[in-house]
């Protein structure tokens, strides 16, 4: 906990003054962001730090290899698709960008299998991409399955996110734009998605 304390009051020290005014702009008249970004929650992968952006700029959430369930509005509890409903219907984001990673354990889980200590939420969690399975079968090595693996995990969950209606109606309308990303955490080269559903340099 010392360490957090100590960053805190370095970031008291060097970034509060020079950010004060943004922070005190944005209590007044609350945020903004244009970009929403589903990230892992790899400590690795800082959406924030990748895209060198500034406080109010991206409204981010962060799970187990970046994925987006199908739309479901019951009453289970859906911390995913609450903060996308936030973002589009009342932030009223105009992108929103689904990142994944290199080295992504969520996607090492799907295709090694959860680790046993991780049954009780991961390893259900994971089977959003199962799908991600079938192009895997196609690869020789080890590590073109896991990059194969986490790029289909960013295709799944862009499809997936077509299907919130409020999402489709949004992106029909021009109001909504959605896109696809890969960091590579030992590279830190950034791969987009193109609209010929395979990733190419930033």
């Amino acid at each position: 906990m010392q360490r957090l304390i100590d960053g805190y009051r370095r970031f008291r020290e060097e970034t509060w003054p020079q950010q004060r005014a943004r922070f005190e702009e944005l209590a007044e008249r609350g945020q903004s962001p244009k970009t929403m970004v589903i990230a892992c929650s790899d400590s690795r992968v800082d959406p924030q730090m990748i895209f060198a952006a500034a406080p109010g700029e991206l409204f981010v959430v962060r799970n187990v290899a970046n994925l987006i369930p199908p739309y479901m509005p019951d009453a289970a509890f859906h911390g995913t698709s609450a903060a996308l409903e936030f973002a589009v219907r009342v932030l009223k984001v105009e992108r929103v960008v689904v990142l994944g990673h290199a080295l992504c354990g969520g996607m090492a889980a799907l295709l090694n299998g959860a680790p046993p200590e991780a049954q009780d939420f991961v390893a259900g969690w994971i089977t959003i991409a199962e799908a991600a399975r079938e192009r895997v079968l196609r690869c020789d090595s080890a590590e073109d399955r896991q990059e194969v693996a986490e790029h289909e995990a960013v295709r799944i969950s862009l499809r997936n996110i077509m299907t919130f209606p409020w999402v489709a109606e949004a992106v029909r309308e021009g109001r909504l734009t959605l896109h696809g990303a890969h960091f590579g955490v030992a590279t830190g080269k950034l791969m987009l998605l193109g609209a010929d559903e395979e990733f190419h340099l930033a």
